[in-house]
């Protein structure tokens, strides 16, 4: 009976454990080794838009990178890899371990609404770092489509003629800078308003660090 009970113990406390943990290591390594290549990206990035603007204004050159365009252009493709291959082990390992499935499904519109309405009257909780709310999932969701999309109208940009049909997709060269240009927005508003949060629940950045 001892046995029993010891055995029970032992099971409870692993199952505590594995409760406890938050977000796994390969998440959190993929996290931020994504948010370094990210920022790299966004800033020589908007060096290379500089050069040729597609709107009426330009990104100061204090949050560029790169220097000139030669200087961002290397920037931007060796973060571009570090992106890529990231995400995919990102994604893969999202996927393959059911975490998506878990953390970002489903997604209703009548919970976005109601999360909504909550975090604009400040009743929005964020006791249980484990669940994420109706907001959270839609977002979460939505950069990872928008991660996807700049991706591929970034190839599309880089190599026009040996991925013409990808290009010819997003509607010709210059309508997939457009693209390109709009997925970025979307991913900087989402950093906007991911980095905010963490600020404000600053439990949750220390979950990404610790994984508890």
């Amino acid at each position: 009976m001892w046995q029993g009970r010891a055995a029970m113990t032992a099971e409870t406390m692993s199952i505590t454990a594995i409760d406890a943990s938050i977000h796994p290591r390969w998440v959190r390594v993929c996290h931020w080794v994504n948010a370094l290549a990210i920022l790299v990206m966004i800033g020589s990035g908007w060096q290379i838009y500089n050069a040729s603007p597609l709107f009426d204004f330009e990104f100061p050159k204090q949050i560029t990178l790169g220097g000139w365009l030669a200087g961002a252009l290397l920037w931007h493709f060796a973060a571009m890899w570090v992106v890529v291959i990231n995400g995919i082990v990102y994604v893969t390992l999202g996927i393959a371990t059911g975490r998506f499935r878990r953390k970002l499904l489903p997604i209703r519109p009548s919970d976005v609404i109601a999360d909504i309405k909550a975090a604009l009257s400040f009743k929005l909780a964020h006791d249980d770092l484990t669940r994420y709310n109706a907001v959270q999932k839609l977002l979460y969701a939505g950069v990872i489509i928008a991660g996807v999309i700049i991706v591929l109208s970034g190839i599309s940009i880089w190599k026009p003629v040996q991925f013409q049909e990808l290009t010819a997709l997003f509607g010709g060269y210059d309508a997939a800078r457009y693209v390109h240009f709009f997925a970025m927005a979307a991913i900087v508003g989402f950093l906007i308003v991911h980095v905010a949060l963490a600020l404000i629940v600053p439990k949750s950045l220390r979950a990404m660090i610790t994984g508890r």
